[in-house]
């Protein structure tokens, strides 16, 4: 019989190793530093959000400045830049990392003094800000009020703390980042107040597509006067120009029934005998404001702050805890667990609570068991990102596939660049083809294969009407996409659709499919058509065969136009071949001129870190014999080149979350380098120790463990299971299994 002597002492033990996990859950917590990317064109934002969040609640400083209207003076993608200094408010649906604007809407604002609804008047300085994972608070200075925001998933949760005397929560629903008009609102009593905004014209370019977003909002404390507004504007006609006051604002008091209009908003007014706390929960759903309502009730319901706050910093924990590192200092550690914060806003959740979300191009409302995920800028994703996932986070990578499916099933095609169930056809290419495959390959099956295949066949062989791969006539009978054939950047295309062929043709091979394996095999490598061996470039030909007079290889740099490329130019493109890194230095010569045209490109300054063609670069020098060296010393110089614990600390748009899985990958020495196929090539990692707690449910074993010895920029030796490995490149089967995975290193020299 134990005694009560031992059980005290066990409880005792029990309490003690609770508070050291919470002590290490917290020390996650505190590496992660929302205002990484919040500048240099990163595109995030330090707002309160949840895991995968629905609803998030960020500062919106981009509105303008006092007594200037600036919105979209410049390209505004997101609604806070680090560096502005003027708060119009707190909006609630909202990107990260995007390169496009859209969203940003549903704008509150805590106010003190007499109603003012003109977002150049009330709009003000703020200080002391502090963000934190799930958390975000600023001082307003020209009101003394403090602002604090979290979020539930689908619930943005505010509070503001007034001083004595007369405050106001405004609801503006004529801010957003993009100019669609259209809107409602409604105050139901003093405590509640629900509406809707149109949202959809990602990128300026498709406003016909605009679809609603509801809110309910909800006041702890009963407002002592309400209202609404609305102003009439004009539009100036000009694309890059906001529309300007056209006409005096009207208010009116106590009204209660609904108002709709495109710049409108409703107001909750308290005079307050002493300082007071308020806080504010807004629901949001792209179905209905009666599911609003209820994912408000269901999800938040009588919590205040405080709970909220606490379970959504317990789910942050939770993410954060798939990677363990020692070793590194505090900048090092706090970029990883960013990043890997920044992996878990999107793809985000649109499904309300209930499980309905919008159908993509039906118009019905559908209804899911699990999770329907959207904002798959897929373009961007399938190069690291999703292999992330896959690795570190495999239910939610299925949740991902099935969601991409149902897309398929409603749409009749796979996603390009899905938001919110619309399709917005940024970019090029066929990317969710790969992501099946390579979703599939490495192990993660659980999805309607057969459907996903059938969907990859039809976007590579349908030549009637292919709104994924324009151009397909010409690239089946020529191999390559002319430069006269009214196609954008058919260089880039041409590379795009190899490598989803590559994709397809791995599947087809796993699936004993023989005759699609040879065929898409054999249209995988067509790239060569548009090698130049003269230049050295992959460059764009006429569809009679002759090359482009007029090429450049330099056009296109800084995103500039190019007629052959897609955001870069000729350089950035020429080894965007990692289906076929063997074939490609066949093409240039061998190893050596493979090896002195890598260097040139980092030599000449042709290397660009923010975009996703170019990631895969410094890596090939693992594929050189006698050079590998050189791959562990390039990653390591662009790791702390580009990424840096500060709002300037991601070198260019994240693109929901790729630029940060670079990161990640890197700093823990292994990197995908081939979409569609499950295997890795290692480099010297930033931490001593990194410790991978793998799902059991998906993987034989329960963790991958990577040590590094020595304190050197490229490997020495490798020793996997203690057994010595020379291969730089290790499929995802071995290493895992492997669970140990020792890595020597030493400095390299100038000389070497």
């Amino acid at each position: 019989m134990t005694s009560l002597k031992n059980t005290s002492l066990f409880f005792v033990m029990l309490f003690a190793i609770n508070i050291v996990k919470g002590q290490e859950e917290m020390q996650l917590l505190d590496y992660v530093n929302p205002f990484i990317g919040t500048s240099n064109f990163g595109a995030t934002n330090p707002g309160a959000i949840a895991p995968r969040g629905m609803a998030s609640v960020s500062p919106f400083n981009v509105a303008g400045a006092e007594n200037k209207l600036e919105k979209d003076s410049r390209w505004l993608s997101n609604p806070y830049v680090h560096e502005n200094t003027f708060l119009t408010g707190f909006s609630h649906v909202n990107m990260s990392g995007v390169g496009c604007p859209e969203l940003g809407v549903i704008v509150s604002i805590p106010t003190t003094g007499e109603l003012e609804t003109n977002h150049l008047k009330y709009g003000t300085t703020y200080s002391e800000e502090t963000a934190e994972a799930g958390y975000y608070s600023a001082q307003l200075d020209k009101y003394k009020v403090k602002a604090e925001a979290t979020a539930s998933t689908r619930v943005g949760v505010s509070r503001y703390s007034f001083p004595a005397g007369k405050s106001n929560i405004l609801l503006n629903l004529g801010l957003g980042l993009t100019n669609e008009q259209g809107a409602m609102v409604h105050v139901v009593s003093p405590t509640e107040i629900e509406g809707m905004r149109m949202v959809g014209s990602f990128c300026y370019n498709n406003p016909e597509a605009a679809y609603p977003v509801y809110f309910v909002a909800k006041f702890s404390k009963p407002a002592d006067e309400f209202g609404v507004w609305k102003t009439p504007y004009k539009y100036n006609g000009l694309e890059s120009q906001w529309m300007h006051y056209n006409g005096e604002t009207r208010i009116k008091k106590g009204f209660t029934r609904e108002v709709v209009g495109d710049s409108i908003g409703a107001y909750m007014t308290y005079n307050f005998k002493k300082p007071q706390q308020v806080e504010m929960k807004i629901g949001i759903s792209y179905v209905s404001l009666e599911n609003a309502k209820e994912n408000l009730e269901k999800e938040v319901g009588n919590s205040n702050f405080e709970s909220v706050y606490a379970n959504t910093r317990k789910a942050w924990n939770e993410k954060l805890q798939v990677v363990e590192i020692e070793g590194g200092n505090k900048d090092e550690k706090t970029i990883f667990y960013t990043a890997l914060f920044h992996t878990q806003i999107h793809p985000n959740i649109l499904n309300d609570i209930n499980g309905e979300y919008p159908e993509v191009g039906t118009g019905k409302i559908g209804r899911t068991e699990g999770t329907r995920y959207t904002t798959f800028s897929l373009w961007d994703t399938y190069r690291n990102y999703h292999q992330l996932m896959s690795l570190l986070y495999p239910e939610e990578q299925l949740e991902m596939a099935n969601s991409m499916l149902d897309m398929y099933k409603e749409n009749g095609w796979l996603p390009k660049w899905e938001l919110n169930s619309t399709e917005t056809f940024t970019m090029v290419g066929d990317p969710a083809a790969i992501v099946f495959a390579d979703t599939y390959l490495r192990g993660l099956t659980d999805f309607d294969v057969q459907t996903a295949y059938e969907a990859m066949l039809k976007s590579a062989l349908n030549t009637v009407s292919n709104p994924l791969r324009p151009g397909l006539i010409q690239y089946i009978e020529k191999g390559y996409i002319g430069v006269d054939s009214h196609v954008k950047g058919p260089v880039s295309v041409t590379q795009e659709y190899n490598i989803a062929d590559y994709a397809i043709a791995q599947m087809a091979n796993e699936l004993g499919k023989n005759e699609d394996y040879q065929k898409f095999s054999e249209r995988s490598t067509s790239y060569k058509n548009l090698y130049n061996p003269e230049t050295g470039f992959l460059q764009p030909k006429n569809t009679d065969g002759t090359w482009f007079s007029e090429f450049d290889p330099l056009a296109g740099t800084n995103f500039a136009s190019n007629p052959g490329y897609i955001e870069g130019n000729a350089w950035q493109y020429l080894f965007m071949v990692p289906h076929d890194i063997e074939g490609l230095k066949e093409e240039m010569g061998g190893n050596s001129k493979f090896e002195a045209r890598l260097d040139e490109l980092f030599e000449k300054d042709q290397f660009d870190m923010a975009n996703e063609p170019d990631f895969a670069y410094g890596y090939l020098y693992n594929f050189i014999p006698g050079k590998e060296y050189k791959a562990s010393a390039k990653i390591n110089e662009l790791i702390h080149q580009y990424y840096k614990n500060a709002p300037e600390g991601i070198p260019g748009n994240d693109d929901t979350g790729t630029m940060s899985a670079w990161v990640i990958y890197s700093m823990m020495g292994f990197y995908p380098i081939t979409p569609a196929k499950p295997v890795y090539t290692i480099v010297a990692p930033t931490f001593e120790k990194v410790k991978l707690n793998l799902d059991p449910r998906f993987y034989n074993k329960t963790h991958l463990i990577i040590e590094k010895i020595g304190n050197g920029n490229a490997i020495k030796s490798m020793e996997l299971k203690g057994e010595e490995i020379n291969n730089y490149t290790i499929q995802q089967d071995p290493l895992l299994l492997g669970e140990n995975l020792i890595i020597q290193t030493y400095k390299t020299n100038e000389n070497e």
